[in-house]
């Protein structure tokens, strides 16, 4: 079997041929890598000795990838890219600027990124990478320094946690709903509406049984609607007019502002919950991540008065 080393003694080859077949020259491609115009031609040269094959064509003045050249370059681009990228996350975490925030879905789609340029422009310095999972994760397994985590600090006894949000929940609708349907006034009038239920697979999540229990309603009197098991899907599906889901505060609220969603009645549940920022008590957090979870603790609105 052939090995890579055989087919391509010097992996600068490549990088050389990378850089020549994006550009399309051999002097922009010597300039852009610090060489000359001879070394690079005589990079590529070698590569198409070893490799039996003329990966340019070259015409007056300029050079353009072959057929197999073009082949072998998209193939080549990827695997440099893929080898770049795993260099430059191996950098940043070994300069402690490289900080992995563990969330779900909807929070970071609702929450977290619409805050983004704010973040970027506050700690311009640091790369965040935010990863999402259907459920929890084990951070210090998966090697991450911070989590937004809903329910009680009480079940998470490795962690430490700050609330960054408390757990306020209330029904909302797309605008063109109403366009269709008479506003409910009341908890009670929501039961002759389309109701649009979020089936959580992993979280433990209030249900529209509990909201109207909460109203002083038979929550057995719950009609049964569209079930989804996504709550980004949920808002997506209420936008698009399908009916009414209940909405948590911290990430609807924006919505509400804009007049995306449309809040429903005065009545809210409020579980006495709270979303936490949390990170293992074991080991102690970098600069960096020390100044995310920071940042994202200031976030939250000022207190009254």
């Amino acid at each position: 079997m052939e090995t890579l080393r055989s087919l391509v003694p010097s992996i600068n080859n490549l990088v050389v041929f990378e850089a020549a077949g994006r550009l399309s020259s051999f002097t922009s491609a010597a300039r852009e890598l610090g060489m000359t115009q001879a070394a690079v031609s005589y990079a590529i040269a070698r590569l198409e000795e070893h490799l039996g094959t003329a990966l340019f064509l070259r015409e007056y003045r300029r050079v353009r990838l072959s057929e197999a050249g073009e082949r072998f370059h998209a193939d080549v681009s990827i695997g440099l890219s893929h080898i770049q990228r795993s260099a430059r996350d191996l950098r940043a975490v070994a300069t402690g600027s490289h900080v992995t925030l563990s969330c779900s879905t909807a929070f970071a789609s609702f929450w977290m990124v619409p805050r983004m340029a704010r973040f970027r422009a506050e700690l311009p310095h640091i790369d965040l990478r935010i990863q999402t999972a259907d459920r929890d994760l084990d951070l210090l397994g998966e090697g991450i320094p911070l989590a937004v985590r809903g329910g009680d600090p009480a079940d998470w006894p490795n962690y430490q946690a700050e609330a960054l949000a408390a757990e306020e929940i209330y029904p909302v609708c797309g605008a063109t709903y109403l366009t269709q349907e008479v506003r409910p006034q009341h908890a009670q009038d929501l039961l002759s509406h389309q109701l649009i239920h979020l089936e959580e697979p992993f979280r433990t999540a209030a249900t529209w049984r509990d909201w109207f229990s909460a109203a002083g309603i038979d929550g057995r009197r719950v009609p049964k609607g569209l079930q989804i098991n996504d709550y980004v899907l949920v808002v997506q599906s209420v936008i698009e007019g399908q009916g009414v889901a209940l909405g948590w505060h911290h990430l609807v609220e924006r919505l509400v502002d804009k007049g995306v969603l449309v809040r429903l009645t005065d009545h809210a549940l409020t579980t006495g919950m709270s979303f936490h920022v949390i990170w293992p008590r074991e080991g102690a957090l970098t600069p960096s991540a020390v100044a995310v979870r920071d940042w994202l603790l200031a976030q939250r609105p000022a207190a009254p008065g």
